[in-house]
């Protein structure tokens, strides 16, 4: 995303710390974020995407990289910019920011837990299915996990995860490439046309919504500060590095939504929404090219779920460590504690780890709560157009540094941003069964 801040005055520069050179032996953060933001649910949306209108909604997935690339680079900025974490600038807008978070992480977590056990084990399963039932290979994903993130620090996950987002890249590249696409369909799909169809608005905006992360782009500002970056001194490797991260979403969304119209759309197949649209997926290309390839793509769908899973577990538990040190000691939150490695050897952190593994597993065996899963929804489309507003609001506020403050672009981006998360928030809130939960 180009610069749209405006440059530092000769006293401010002979103030801040010397410029990184904007290098790719850097880039990491970006990894981490696009491996979490991007899991099996946002995959298969794509993919049904293509299945329903082909190449039509090309553009609105490249749109939705940008809107995000927007969000994210704000979370960063803020970070850099005033060496705060972006939880501390949230508390500096009032309570009520406080009050969303606990409430949003709490609920959100409980749900999200189950759900990112159980599409880490669907593949698991489909691999090895005489081996253990979905409800134990969901316990031990998520087991792994905490185990994982609780005994190593940033550098080694993001190592892992950087491994992971290879055997995804190889796995939606090779799949793109193996079902043969129709590159002029593809080229024309980048027009911004929407396809004849009902309700075909709601459809193309909750493509661009869809497309890789919710908190996790909050998150993005921590994984920033955990690597070491603290200071404006790093502000264009940030910038590289966010970039990085939504062209990987892009390459692996716009690979899936080519599967969905040369493999499902030009077949009239239609597949289930959900992870389990992604097992029929698997059983569509085992008759197609054979089980090799069926079993490469499972391969690729658990690293798809298990980098959602373990990110989710290392950055919202960050966000959550942060939020509490910040509450029981009133003072600043500072960048430099997160990179320290502190945030992550708290126990506000392990706490919330153990909140994302063993409470959820009751939910693998017994179901979700109907009312409980209506306040996941709401909550989960609200936190987006609660992230954009709260960014637009620090970020042209003397908060933030005069030098590093929204520029019209950024703040053009934002507020498109917003505006779409807000009609979606609002349609979410529309369509649950409000009958039914009193």
């Amino acid at each position: 995303m180009a610069d749209t801040t405006g440059n530092p005055t000769a006293t401010q520069v002979s103030t801040t710390p010397t410029p990184r050179k904007s290098s790719w032996k850097h880039i990491g953060p970006g990894i981490v974020v696009a491996a979490t933001g991007v899991g099996a649910g946002d995959l298969v949306a794509t993919l049904i995407a293509g299945s329903n209108f082909g190449y039509t909604l090309l553009w609105a997935a490249v749109i939705g990289c940008l809107v995000k690339i927007s969000l994210a680079e704000a979370a960063g900025r803020w970070h850099l910019s005033t060496g705060r974490t972006l939880f501390d600038g949230w508390a500096s807008l009032g309570r009520w920011t406080s009050w969303f978070f606990v409430v949003y992480v709490v609920i959100w977590g409980f749900v999200y837990g189950a759900a990112a056990m159980s599409s880490s084990a669907l593949p698991l399963q489909a691999l090895f299915p005489d081996v253990m039932d979905l409800e134990w290979w969901a316990v031990a994903c998520g087991l792994v996990g905490l185990v994982f993130v609780w005994f190593n620090k940033y550098e080694v996950f993001e190592k892992v995860m950087t491994v992971l987002v290879g055997v995804m890249f190889v796995v939606t590249v090779y799949l793109a490439i193996r079902v043969t696409p129709n590159l002029p369909d593809a080229f024309a799909g980048l027009l911004p046309v929407l396809p004849d169809e009902k309700d075909s608005v709601l459809n193309t905006l909750g493509l661009i919504g869809g497309v890789g992360g919710t908190i996790t782009l909050a998150a993005y500002g921590y994984w920033v500060n955990a690597k070491g970056w603290t200071d404006t001194g790093w502000m264009k490797v940030m910038r590289l590095d966010n970039r990085v991260a939504y062209a990987t979403t892009g390459i692996f969304v716009i690979a899936m939504l080519f599967v969905g119209a040369e493999l499902l759309h030009s077949a009239n197949v239609a597949i289930a929404s959900g992870d389990k649209g992604l097992i029929q997926l698997s059983d569509i290309l085992e008759k197609e090219y054979g089980s090799a390839t069926a079993k490469f793509f499972l391969i690729g769908f658990f690293a798809t779920s298990f980098t959602s899973l373990i990110g989710v577990w290392h950055g919202v538990s960050l966000m959550f460590a942060d939020f509490v040190a910040r509450y029981r000691t009133s003072r600043a939150a500072k960048g430099e504690e997160v990179a320290s490695g502190a945030r992550e050897r708290s126990w506000p952190f392990r706490a919330y780890l153990l909140w994302l593994t063993f409470p959820p597993i009751v939910l693998l065996f017994q179901g979700q709560p109907f009312r409980l899963i209506i306040l996941y929804g709401v909550l989960g489309a609200a936190f987006l157009p609660f992230l954009a507003g709260t960014l637009i609001w620090l970020l042209n506020s003397t908060r933030t540094p005069a030098a590093w403050r929204n520029g019209p672009l950024s703040n053009a981006m934002l507020v498109i941003a917003g505006l779409l998360f807000l009609v979606l928030c609002v349609k979410q809130i529309w369509d649950q069964p409000w009958s039914e939960f009193f």
